[in-house]
C-alpha cells in the first residue's frame, strides 16, 4: 500500500473520530443542527440512531488504522483488503446519504470523495 494510501487512510480515520464525538456526544450543540439537518425538539427522537451512527463511524475509523497498521507491519494484503473494503464502503453510504436526503450533499462529498480517493489509490 502506498504512501499516500496510508497517509490518507490516517487523516479519514481521524476525521470519522471527530464525526464519532460530534455524533454520539455533542450532536445537541447548536452548531450542529444544520450538518445533522437537527431541531432541538428531535433530540429524543434521534438520540437512539444518531449515538449508534457514531459508534460505527468509530469502528470504520479503527477499521482504516487496523488497515494501515497491518500493512506497515508486513500484513500487506489483509491491510489493504481492510482498507479497501471501508474505503469502498464509504463510496457506497455517500451514495445512500444523497440519495436519501439531497439537502446533505456537502455531507455526501465529504464523506464520498475522500474514500474514493482512498479506494482508487489501495487498487492502483
Amino acid at each position: 500500500m502506498s504512501t499516500a494510501a496510508q497517509v490518507l487512510a490516517v487523516v479519514i480515520a481521524v476525521l470519522l473520530a471527530s464525526v464519532w464525538v460530534m455524533e454520539s456526544f455533542l450532536y445537541r450543540h447548536p452548531r450542529l443542527y444544520p450538518l445533522f439537518l437537527l431541531e432541538r425538539r428531535d433530540f429524543d427522537a434521534v438520540k437512539l440512531w444518531i449515538v449508534n451512527l457514531g459508534f460505527y463511524n468509530l469502528t470504520t475509523g479503527v477499521a482504516l488504522a487496523l488497515g494501515v497498521v497491518l500493512a506497515r507491519s508486513g500484513h500487506v494484503p489483509q491491510g489493504e483488503a481492510l482498507v479497501a473494503f471501508t474505503a469502498g464502503q464509504h463510496v457506497f453510504l455517500a451514495l445512500v446519504l444523497l440519495a436519501t436526503e439531497r439537502r446533505l450533499w456537502v455531507n455526501t462529498l465529504l464523506e464520498g470523495v475522500p474514500a474514493a480517493v482512498l479506494l482508487t489509490l489501495v487498487l492502483s
